[in-house]
């Protein structure tokens, strides 16, 4: 039998840890279960995703300047033209592909600012030109929450709808889509891909109070805010510079960490403002990197969905500072409820307050982290081959492929 041809598809390689960590969950699948299949990708940083994985990619726009504001005429003629060049070259990049999986992350959700031309229409033309020709889309593990933006909304309904498999990484996802008009009947719910990676040992010594790590982020709400965006802004950096400095004046050594390139002026600008040598950034260029800084750290503070993943997954007691619904999901199912505190209205005092709570409770929450994240691999087991029943039927005939109404 031919080997099965599969592409991985998304904003891969670009920046983004959390997203290249969904990837590196896939293709870990992918060579311990169907290692005769032939992996390429179409994504938003080939040479990155090349370079790090070992696997042909290919550029996800045609116009090179998708991501840069267009405000001469000529942008804005390459931008329209590119918008119609990516049409074709979608669906000659799909018809390759057997199966095209789409990893993880919040591809159905504008929790961040977003344009509908811009990934929602990228994921549309994916998911139409995979119906048409024949390929098998499938959604896994995604986030997704109710869209207002009508566009945005419109494209990201049709595309989950003409996708062959769908999966959720939580059921407030589902939730959303079902609000949205999309039958989820069929659709499951397991766990974020990011839990199927490998974490390291925690490796914080015990005695006095350690290093606090704090993931921080280049937050400015979301895309129905943009007209309080800097203002969202300013309250959360300087919120969490007081939090910072509180911490330092306490003796606690301070590891900043990001999750994407855009937050270093954010981890930058608090190393100014507090200027301490007890305040370092740790360079993380991969989840590994940000998990070996967790496991470190008595306590973790972060803001970024995949920084607070990395945290828990490492079993290190931590306090979410949350920018959407899903980070609360998760703290919550991982058993820390209690400690999350509003991105959007950082207040330093109220911070700590959870924060010293968070840590007088430590050795017993680092029992439950431990008892979560083991149903939390096992919820990733069962994706893992429900993906093989579904879209490897030579593999496994015992479930027939799932396709959408």
């Amino acid at each position: 039998m031919r080997s099965p041809r599969v592409g991985v598809f998304g904003l891969l390689g670009a920046g983004n840890v959390g997203n290249d960590g969904s990837l590196e969950a896939v293709l870990g699948y992918l060579r311990a279960e169907h290692p005769e299949a032939v992996v390429d990708a179409l994504c938003g940083g080939p040479e990155a995703v090349t370079a790090r994985y070992g696997i042909p990619a290919t550029r996800l726009h045609w116009y090179r300047g998708e991501y840069r504001t267009a405000s001469r005429a000529g942008a804005v003629a390459a931008k329209g033209l590119g918008k119609l060049v990516d049409v074709v070259r979608t669906a000659a990049w799909a018809r390759r592909h057997d199966v095209v999986i789409v990893p993880g992350t919040g591809v159905l959700e504008t929790t961040l600012p977003l344009r509908p031309w811009g990934f929602p229409y990228s994921l549309f033309l994916l998911c139409a030109t995979g119906r048409l020709v024949g390929t098998r889309v499938a959604l896994v593990s995604v986030g997704a929450g109710t869209i207002g933006n009508r566009p945005t909304r419109t494209l990201t309904r049709w595309s989950t709808r003409l996708a062959a498999y769908r999966s959720y990484r939580d059921t407030m996802s589902r939730d959303a889509m079902r609000a949205m008009g999309v039958d989820t009947a069929r659709d499951e719910v397991y766990e974020d891909l990011v839990f199927a990676l490998p974490a390291p040992p925690a490796s914080a010594p015990p005695g006095p109070p350690g290093p606090v790590c704090v993931g921080v982020m280049d937050f400015h709400g979301s895309n129905d805010e943009r007209d309080r965006a800097e203002e969202i802004h300013r309250r959360y950096l300087d919120g969490t510079t007081r939090f910072v400095r509180a911490l330092v004046e306490d003796g606690r050594p301070v590891r900043l960490v990001t999750g994407d390139e855009l937050d270093r002026p954010v981890a930058d600008a608090i190393l100014d403002a507090v200027d301490s040598p007890l305040v370092t950034v740790a360079e993380t260029a991969s989840l590994a990197d940000l998990m070996k800084e967790m496991s470190a750290a008595d306590t973790v503070v972060a803001t970024r969905y995949h920084n607070l993943v990395c945290a828990l997954k490492t079993g290190t007691p931590t306090l979410a500072l949350s920018y959407s619904a899903k980070s609360d999901t998760l703290m919550a199912r991982m058993g820390l409820g209690a400690y999350c505190h509003p991105a959007r209205e950082t207040d330093a005092d109220r911070l700590l307050e959870q924060f010293h709570e968070l840590e007088r409770r430590s050795a017993e929450l680092r029992r439950t982290l431990a008892e979560r994240n083991l149903d939390a691999t096992r919820r990733v087991e069962r994706q893992f081959a429900a993906l093989t029943a579904a879209l490897f039927p030579a593999t496994d005939h015992a479930h027939p492929l799932r396709e959408a109404p």
